[in-house]
């Protein structure tokens, strides 16, 4: 677990900049003092968006993500942050571990799935901001705040692909590909886990039969040959040991900017995006600026600093996103049911882990 102070890890001059130019050309929702935010977030906040003092961050976050925000926040407001990383488990753990004594004050990142299944763990808090967010990523439960999404898609090895024709999970289904297909364990890794439920949708529903058999028929052409981690999928691909990869848009959307030999293939047959969550830890010490921050992460300010500069899509209608990601209105994008998928975790997984130990023993 890495423990850092964003004093020491400031890299506020760039993103400043970037707020500073975005504001100029009307990327702001309004100008903003250090001493307050704006109109919304003051009146979602209340005193929060006073400022100053402190702020324990755990986060499973990319370090692009968080130099993008922190110094920003900690410029802005006057408040020190100290920001402690960890995967999204171990910081959960230790959020319950910590539930009669909270350390941390905001828990930045991770899968709404496995906040909304403890939510005994957070402050319910509703920012004003949520109203400007796609209605489908709102904070409808109250106490989750989705701040980016993150799409399910297929990288492709554009040097290997040769005439194989690859538009969506059909074509994976080509016995050219078999062998060629990266993937990681839908039973270990959340990535491949969206995969799983985003092809289940895409083909059918979550209980078709005819969903299930087409899980089936893919993991028979996987033929085995599955990847220890998310990153060994996109990093499989882009290295030539694979054809073709089930991934995720983030990173995928960053190795097309820096020149790597692969294309992102948005499945025809539907895409599914997941937010990423915020959550305030509930009984959290610093409050106010618990709920500043949140305001923050959704503001117009910082939700097009991030789709401008980064790889990572904002949940904001129509914020700004780099040339490198496709426009939402270009994608088939289809809604995961997020609360049926976190009440039926387990059994979407036994079902695919029958599936998979089925053809092994073949």
């Amino acid at each position: 677990m890495k423990k850092i102070s964003r004093r020491s890890f400031l890299m506020a001059t760039g993103v400043i900049a970037a707020s500073a130019a975005l504001s100029a050309c009307g990327g702001s929702s309004a100008s903003t003092s250090s001493a307050g935010s704006t109109a919304a977030s003051t009146a979602a906040s209340g005193s929060a968006a006073q400022g100053g003092g402190d702020l324990v961050i755990y986060s499973p976050n990319s370090e692009g993500l968080l130099n993008a925000t922190i110094p920003l926040f900690e410029e802005k407001y006057g408040v020190n942050v100290e920001l402690i990383q960890a995967g999204t488990g171990e910081l959960v753990k230790r959020i319950q571990s910590e539930k009669n004594d909270p350390y941390a004050d905001v828990l930045f990142g991770g899968s709404w799935s496995l906040m909304y299944t403890n939510e005994d763990l957070w402050e319910p808090y509703v920012s004003a901001n949520d109203a400007n967010v796609i209605d489908a990523y709102k904070n409808k439960c109250g106490f989750i705040t989705g701040n980016v999404l993150d799409g399910s898609v297929l990288i492709v090895n554009t040097d290997l692909l040769g005439d194989i024709k690859i538009e969506g999970y059909e074509d994976l289904l080509n016995p050219a590909l078999k062998g060629k297909i990266a993937t990681a364990d839908p039973a270990n890794s959340s990535s491949a886990f969206a995969h799983l439920t985003n092809m289940l949708l895409a083909m059918g529903g979550y209980e078709d039969d005819k969903a299930w058999q087409y899980v089936h028929d893919l993991f028979e052409n996987v033929d085995g040959k599955i990847c220890e981690s998310s990153s060994g999928v996109y990093k499989g691909v882009a290295d030539g040991e694979y054809v073709v990869g089930l991934s995720y848009e983030d990173p995928c959307a960053q190795l097309v900017l820096d020149g790597a030999p692969v294309k992102i293939v948005y499945m025809k047959e539907g895409t599914v995006f997941l937010p990423a969550s915020a959550t305030i830890i509930k009984g959290a010490k610093n409050m106010d600026n618990a709920k500043l921050f949140i305001d923050f992460i959704l503001s117009e300010e910082v939700q097009n600093i991030w789709g401008s500069t980064l790889t990572n899509r904002p949940v904001m209608k129509d914020a700004a996103t780099n040339d490198a990601m496709t426009p939402m209105a270009d994608i088939n994008v289809i809604e995961e049911d997020i609360p049926y998928v976190s009440a039926h975790k387990s059994e979407l997984v036994d079902k695919y882990t029958e599936i998979f130990t089925d053809l092994q023993s073949k």
